[in-house]
């Protein structure tokens, strides 16, 4: 049967992959558990398009691309502002937007964070390896052949629009993207909880932390006062998982994102709770942070609060498209 949707690749953006659910219960293996760097933005942009919230998207890093859509489609944009036009029109994110037949979407640079996500109703038909259509840019797998978009690439869609439009539809309503119910004020750094490792490192509190432009999707790597461990005798490779905190002989702490790999020998000096996550994602270089103490208990409040804010929109995105 043919695909619903057809998208030619024109120019692929500086990093765009397809990104779904992350591959579970494999660590074990050495395999990383990879998906989309903000899980939040990933799922909203998946709702806001009809799918389930894990659906197979893009992810766009910092510039994105151009694409062509070849039969009407039915989209959304969250994450990082970016600027987005569609035959020249300028669209917003956090909404449903209809395409007609023929149209061009163009992505220029993100304005306010590191990534955006681009979700396709029915969501992109990739082969799923290893349980998961995610892109694995270490492993070569995954994804498109387990690489970035490159232009002349054809991605195809497993839904198509009931009321295909003839012309640009943008919903007038749309929702409240923030990963967390508060925000930081301009200007000043991001707070991020951090649970205790199991080295320590005096000093790793209260600091401001600079993002490094090496960062990529295996680790942010920050900038500041060097840090040593307390204890400095040599040590065998231990299990290290996404927002782990590691300590290297420069003493400049890497924080493990979702491409980490399954074991380090640095020093573990903690670990970033898993809802402030979409947080480091969005963290452009140069971004400035600081991590504030937090308990288990604490970290597990935040996740249930952060699920159930999505559950929450996730029902009000349904029941707004009711109502249209």
């Amino acid at each position: 049967m043919p695909s619903a949707a057809s998208i030619a690749t024109i120019a692929p953006g500086l990093l765009t992959t397809v990104q779904g659910a992350p591959r579970c219960g494999l660590r074990h293996l050495g395999v990383a558990s990879g998906g989309p760097a903000d899980p939040w933005a990933h799922a909203l942009a998946n709702l806001l398009a009809g799918n389930p919230a894990g659906s197979a998207a893009l992810e766009i890093t910092l510039s994105g691309p151009t694409l062509r859509f070849e039969r009407a489609a039915r989209v959304a944009i969250c994450g990082a502002a970016i600027e987005a036009r569609a035959n020249g029109v300028p669209v917003p994110g956090n909404r449903p937007l209809d395409l007609p037949p023929g149209t061009t979407l163009v992505f220029g640079p993100c304005m306010d964070g590191a990534r955006s996500y681009l979700a396709i109703a029915g969501g992109l038909e990739v082969a799923p390896v290893l349980g998961s259509a995610s892109t694995d840019l270490r492993g070569g797998f995954g994804g498109l052949e387990g690489r970035a978009l490159q232009a002349g690439d054809r991605l195809a869609t497993g839904g198509r629009v009931e009321s295909p439009a003839r012309r640009l539809q943008v919903a007038r309503w749309w929702i409240d993207a923030s990963p967390l119910p508060y925000a930081h004020p301009p200007g000043e750094p991001s707070t991020i909880r951090l649970l205790p490792g199991a080295d320590t490192a005096a000093g790793v509190h209260g600091q401001v932390w600079q993002t490094d432009a090496r960062s990529n999707r295996q680790g942010l790597r920050l900038q500041g006062p060097a840090l040593q461990a307390m204890d400095r005798s040599e040590r065998i490779s231990e299990p290290v998982a996404p927002g782990t905190v590691q300590l290297p002989p420069d003493g400049q702490p890497i924080v493990l994102l979702v491409d980490a790999q399954t074991h380090g020998g640095y020093p573990r000096i903690g670990h970033v709770i898993r809802a402030d996550i979409p947080l480091l994602a969005q963290m452009r270089p140069g971004a400035r942070l600081r991590f504030l103490p937090c308990t288990p208990a604490q970290a597990c409040t935040a996740n249930a609060e952060q699920r159930q804010r999505l559950h929450r929109i996730a029902l009000a995105i349904e029941a707004k498209g009711r109502a249209t």
